[in-house]
């Protein structure tokens, strides 16, 4: 006997979320972070070198460095995407606007296999809501399209999505392969025949972006969840029987989902053993940390990473648990286990997280159905008063940099960010209003009466966060540029000494500061021991150390630093033979 769905879903309460609404909101989310902003001091400008080196000719396709500095991650497939955009795009478009082209597409990607993925999961029959005795349940095609609209506000609405997601490095391109390879694997329990190919496209893609062994973590995990669970129904057959949970492995009959495990693990061995034909498997693991402190850290993380789909997420395991064997558990909480796995045994724990999303999202949709309206209300009322405070704030921040007033917001950008001349953006202005008064109509729609939608407890977490995105990359974008990019070290370079012409040599130096130097100053970086008549340095002015001759370089102004967070930089003169 099967256990009861706890989903109580009546068709009134599928209602279809406008089209027009949700693709503005996704296009709200994705630009702002890709259009206006500088490349960061971060694997976002380490990333934009090695690509616009690749472009260039001067940097391998096969082993991406940068004068000599290796890249934090064995990748290759985003530094591709990146060179190549910069190829083909044309004169007039600068580079670091063309290398974030396929990054923007590789985000649309994301939120549209995530949607995609949760539609399908939706679709499964264990998935289905409880069958009324006298009819009107949801019907299952537009059942699962409000959970799917549900899926995906849960996922823009995880507030651990917005930065990494925006940056031109293989974080990205490793989180939109999870989330092709999540579609894939759904689809193809749906006899779906586009969908092999397109695992073996997340598959390799996901390999090619540095992560092999994730790769092949998640599709030898489908392909044992899929082998060895219940019978996948199609069409109008029976629900398989939970009531055995070995009933899998004991009868012959309850095999036929062996072909598609077959092809799902086929398209992880063409993975694993590209990775391994072009060397891209190195081990980057560590023992995790067993005290009180990392479980802390780890479990704040996941709360303000996830949220709010963490809470929802786990919700959704405690009220499902007796269908713990179905698709739309077993598969998304093998693609999250795997991300948290990742996220204990290597140290970058936000960007291995951030694989987790799309799958966290899924579990996130699935306890909509089986919210209360005392729930429903609570979540509500934080995400109004908490986005709503924070568009207040950055709204009084702005002002303040533009009159003065208030003095403390202005102080304190002055502090973070000193040298900073705040400039007035008209459009930046008008996007942020029209963000502003979108949400104040939401919120209205909101608080208002109309029909009940399975979804609507995710629409001002989605809208609010998307709000908070929009203002910081529109209002504060001034300040973090200044702040968190190298423009500003390298006009002080250039003030000090004479970069052009001729060229510097580059002694102990960031990738991201030669990448500035070379992009934004134009200076020509030479490795050492070069016949450059400068050198820069990151060394203590005190100690030149075993790196630089002290008989051949002397000390050239002070010890110059970017704003908040860069590096110190010491420049050197070439001592000519008149001066010794």
């Amino acid at each position: 006997m099967n256990p009861p769905s706890p989903a109580l879903v009546a068709q009134s309460a599928v209602r279809r979320l406008p089209r027009l609404a949700l693709w503005l909101l996704c296009l709200a989310f994705v630009l702002p972070g890709f259009v206006g902003r500088e490349p960061w001091r971060s694997a976002d400008i380490m990333g934009f070198g090695v690509m616009w080196e690749m472009a260039q000719g001067t940097a391998s396709w096969w082993n991406p460095q940068l004068l000599g500095y290796p890249t934090p991650i064995d990748a290759l497939l985003p530094y591709w995407l990146g060179a190549w955009a910069i190829q083909l795009s044309p004169p007039w478009l600068l580079p670091d606007v063309a290398v974030r082209i396929p990054f923007v597409l590789l985000l649309g990607t994301v939120l549209l296999a995530t949607w995609h993925a949760v539609y399908g999961l939706a679709r499964t029959p264990q998935a289905q809501p409880v069958l009324f005795a006298f009819g009107g349940e949801a019907s299952p095609t537009d059942y699962a399209r409000a959970m799917a609209d549900g899926g995906l506000l849960a996922l823009l609405a995880c507030l651990g999505l917005a930065l990494l997601a925006h940056e031109t490095s293989s974080a990205l391109a490793q989180l939109a392969f999870v989330a092709l390879s999540f579609f894939a694997v759904v689809h193809l329990l749906r006899g779906k025949s586009f969908a092999g190919i397109t695992l073996l496209v997340g598959l390799v893609g996901l390999a090619l972006s540095g992560a092999p062994t994730v790769a092949t973590l998640l599709g030898l995990g489908s392909t044992a969840i899929i082998g060895f669970g219940p019978a996948i129904p199609h069409g109008k057959n029976t629900d398989p029987d939970y009531s055995n949970p070995g009933a899998a492995l004991l009868t012959p009959s309850s095999w036929p989902n062996a072909g598609i495990a077959t092809l799902i693990a086929l398209c992880t061995a063409g993975a694993a053993g590209l990775a391994y034909s072009l060397d891209l498997w190195q081990w980057r693991l560590e023992s995790p940390r067993g005290d009180f402190q990392s479980a802390k850290g780890l479990a704040r993380l996941l709360l303000w990473f996830g949220w709010p789909a963490t809470p929802l997420a786990a919700w959704t395991l405690w009220r499902w648990r007796r269908l713990w064997r179905s698709p739309h558990l077993a598969l998304p909480l093998w693609f999250l286990t795997v991300a948290l796995g990742t996220t204990l045994c290597t140290p970058s724990a936000d960007r291995s997280l951030l694989l987790g999303l799309p799958a966290l999202a899924a579990l996130a949709a699935f306890a909509l159905p089986t919210l209360s309206r005392t729930v429903t209300a609570l979540i509500d009322w934080f995400t109004l008063l908490f986005f709503s405070g924070w568009a207040i704030v950055v709204w009084v921040v702005w002002i303040a940099m533009q009159t003065g007033v208030p003095a403390q917001p202005a102080a304190n950008v002055a502090r973070l960010a000193p040298g900073f001349v705040p400039a007035f953006s008209p459009l930046a202005l008008a996007v942020a209003l029209m963000a502003t008064l979108a949400w104040i109509a939401l919120v209205r729609w909101r608080v208002g009466r109309h029909r009940a939608a399975i979804w609507k407890s995710l629409v001002l977490p989605a809208g609010g966060a998307t709000l908070g995105w929009v203002l910081v990359m529109t209002l504060l974008l001034g300040p973090l540029n200044f702040s968190l990019s190298n423009t500003r070290l390298v006009e002080q370079l250039k003030a000090v000494i004479d970069l052009t012409p001729g060229c510097v040599e580059a002694h102990s130096l960031s990738a991201g500061l030669v990448t500035s130097l070379r992009y934004h100053g134009k200076v020509q970086v030479e490795d050492q021991d070069s016949d450059c008549p400068w050198l820069l340095s990151n060394d203590n002015p005190a100690d030149l150390g075993p790196g630089v001759n002290t008989l051949r370089w002397v000390q050239q102004g002070p010890v110059l630093s970017g704003p908040r967070g860069g590096e110190a930089v010491q420049a050197y003169r070439r001592l000519s033979t008149a001066d010794k």
